[in-house]
């Protein structure tokens, strides 16, 4: 690994002394880097137990470790304190949460229970009963999680984020004053408080504690991080502490979860003497690719400098291809994805990325037409189904018999049992007071159920109490509460067996675990984002299309890469045209996008977008190349066939149409 380091990696897996801001261009080794600097640490004698890792994804972790150990003592590398902030988190509340008033048996609250739980305190407190339009437990959720990330004032998130709420501050103020009351007394923490409850910690009484535990703090894909975790980073460091933050400035997208770039550009002032280097030598994309991003990303002057170059001098040409409208672009793009495969590029090495989710309908029709296969990330996860969602509320429950939540969603699975019945069962089992007792005589048979629920109930009770042996693994728990769940899902949802099956993946991923706790507490933090992910490794001869949103994109890379949609208005987004900050993240998100493609890179740019794309009628508007686009054109191959010469029936209607005609048409269809 060391003999294969650059100049500017090596010097960066050398460094010490100072605290150290990795600047990591895309496709330039940053996790190569990384994970070399870990293995020098270690080979230099440090405790591995004293090395603490932070990334922001479970895998990105364990594939650093993975290379380290492949290079030394895997025993070593799997001592080092490596996961997730949010993971890091709960080993850390466990241990130190009652020096901040948590019981150690709390239980994580994914995001979607948080919301469920914030839509439970809103009815509660009659806000989802009056006679005027209030905001949705989503949207209130979202207010909530986007004023402690980035720890904005209710009032200035309300003006900026949310201006249609901006009359509701009072009532939000109360349900927020609720929410946390419930949290505490149902001994649940959700995400954000995960990483409050350890700023806290490292500003109290054990924050010295906590600062000796590590000699060494690494963390990756520092410009993602918010207000919140920097202050996490900064609160662990002493001054002796080795130091060193990995990032790229360049791909900073994640401002909708609260991520500020600020971060890396404060790294020296929040850590005097600090040094920097930058990685810009790219392994991953030939030259044509990295003078089109060098070119976009140049359109700004926000940014550490770089300019990414490749031993690959040589490459095609990226093309930039414009097409009639958005039907024509899905027939091209397939075209090209099945002339590549043709030419022996597996659909495996090719994807398709776009800005949202919905722009890929049109093409996930034609897609399946031609039947190709495909999967699509960016979209509904695993754990965020109903059916898989049930069998998490049944393990929570077994885990912390004091949440609200869990109970209220198992209540309701029962056949005949609506709100007002779950009201009753809660208060005869004593739930909503968060009586000790509530699981035990629940299993005893307390609680009096509709005649129509008697079966189900029957078995729910007998499933939780074989549940509660401490003899019975995770994954023989799922199994066993899988028995409840056929019985329940029939009626429920659609397909039952094929979500039954969904149920035996996540035994199988249970199967790697001892304690119910960890399990839950793991897959809450670090969930699947599709039944697959617990199923393991498709079969070799498998090969499938990967369409997906830039952002879930974002680390991947592929021999081929279609962009679609590069039209103002959807790249960047509509929303972000009169935003500053917002309009340069939508030029980091190009730039994301593009230095994605290895070999092949496919800009489409469709000229008519139609107000409905179902309705019989032709009307259309004319769409704007990106403004990113634009400026650099001349960087790539525009063939002369990609707009399908047919007149549009609009037009022609009017006989003998010139191009005044056609102007004056293609404006009136902005405001008609």
């Amino acid at each position: 690994m060391f003999d294969s380091l650059n100049h500017q990696q090596a010097a960066a897996v050398d460094h010490s002394g100072s605290p150290l801001l990795i600047v990591a261009g895309a496709g330039t080794g940053k996790t190569k880097t990384l994970a070399a600097r870990v293995a020098r640490i270690l080979d230099d004698g440090a405790d591995p137990n004293r090395v603490l890792l932070l990334t922001f994804t479970r895998r990105a972790a364990a594939e650093m470790l993975g290379r380290v150990a492949a290079v030394g003592s895997d025993r070593s590398a799997s001592q080092v304190w490596g996961g997730t902030f949010h993971s890091t988190a709960n080993r850390i509340l466990r241990n130190f949460g009652q020096n901040a008033g948590l019981s150690p048996g709390f239980t994580v609250l994914d995001q979607g229970d948080a919301t469920d739980l914030m839509g439970m305190v809103r009815t509660e407190e009659g806000f989802g009963e009056r006679g005027r339009r209030f905001p949705r437990k989503e949207t209130v959720a979202g207010i909530y999680s986007r004023m402690v990330s980035s720890q904005a004032k209710l009032a200035d998130v309300l003006e900026t984020d949310y201006p249609w709420c901006a009359d509701h501050g009072d009532d939000l103020r109360t349900i927020f004053t609720a929410y946390t009351s419930r949290k505490r007394a149902n001994n649940v923490l959700d995400y954000d408080d995960m990483l409050l409850f350890w700023r806290g910690l490292t500003a109290s009484t054990v924050g010295g504690a906590l600062r000796d535990l590590f000699d060494h703090v690494l963390i990756d894909e520092y410009q993602d991080t918010n207000p919140v975790q920097a202050d996490i980073v900064r609160g662990m460091c002493r001054p002796d502490t080795d130091l060193c933050a990995v990032g790229d400035d360049a791909q900073a997208i994640y401002a909708f979860r609260a991520a500020t770039v600020a971060n890396m550009w404060n790294f020296s002032d929040h850590f005097p003497g600090a040094t920097r280097i930058t990685l810009q030598q790219n392994y991953r994309s030939t030259m044509p690719i990295l003078a089109v991003a060098n070119a976009v990303l140049g359109q700004s002057a926000d940014h550490f400098d770089k300019q990414l170059w490749s031993d690959r001098a040589d490459g095609l040409t990226p093309i930039l291809r414009t097409h009639h409208d958005e039907g024509a672009q899905s027939r091209s793009v397939c075209e090209s994805i099945l002339d590549a495969r043709e030419r022996g590029l597996d659909l495996r090495d090719q994807a398709v990325l776009f800005r949202a989710g919905h722009h890929a309908d049109g093409l996930e029709l034609e897609l399946t037409r031609r039947d190709i296969p495909y999967v699509k990330y960016g979209g509904l996860k695993y754990l965020e189904s109903g059916h898989v969602k049930d069998l998490l509320a049944l393990l929570r429950l077994l885990d912390n018999p004091a949440d609200q939540l869990a109970w209220h969603r198992i209540l309701a699975t029962l056949e005949g049992v609506g709100p007002a019945t779950v009201r009753r069962l809660s208060d005869e089992l004593g739930i909503d007071r968060q009586a000790d007792d509530s699981l035990a005589r629940f299993i005893d048979g307390a609680g009096k159920m509709p005649t129509a629920a008697e079966t189900q109930a029957s078995e729910l009770r007998a499933a939780l109490g074989h549940c509660l042996d401490a003899q019975v693994l995770p994954a023989q728990q799922v199994d066993r509460l899988k028995q409840f769940c056929a019985l329940v899902f029939p009626g429920r949802y659609d397909n039952a067996a094929a979500r039954l099956a969904d149920i035996d993946q996540l035994a199988a991923g249970a199967a790697a675990y001892w304690s119910r706790s960890r399990f839950l507490t793991e897959l809450t933090l670090d969930p699947p984002s599709r039944t697959s992910d617990q199923a393991g490794p498709p079969h070799l001869d498998d090969d499938w299309l990967t369409l997906s949103t830039i952002h879930s994109a974002k680390g991947l890379e592929w021999r081929s890469v279609h962009l679609l949609h590069a039209a103002d208005g959807n790249l960047p987004s509509e929303m972000a045209l009169g935003d500053d900050a917002g309009l340069a993240e939508e030029l980091r998100l190009m730039y994301v996008a593009l230095t994605r493609a290895k070999d092949e890179l496919t800009v489409n740019f469709p000229l008519r977008y139609h107000v409905n794309r179902y309705a019989t009628d032709d009307k259309h508007v004319y769409a704007q190349i990106s403004r990113f686009i634009e400026p650099v054109r001349e960087l790539f191959h525009e063939p002369s066939a990609g707009i399908e010469p047919q007149l549009d029936p609009d037009l022609t209607l009017v006989g003998s149409v010139g191009v005044a005609d056609e102007v004056d048409l293609a404006l009136s269809a902005l405001w008609d």
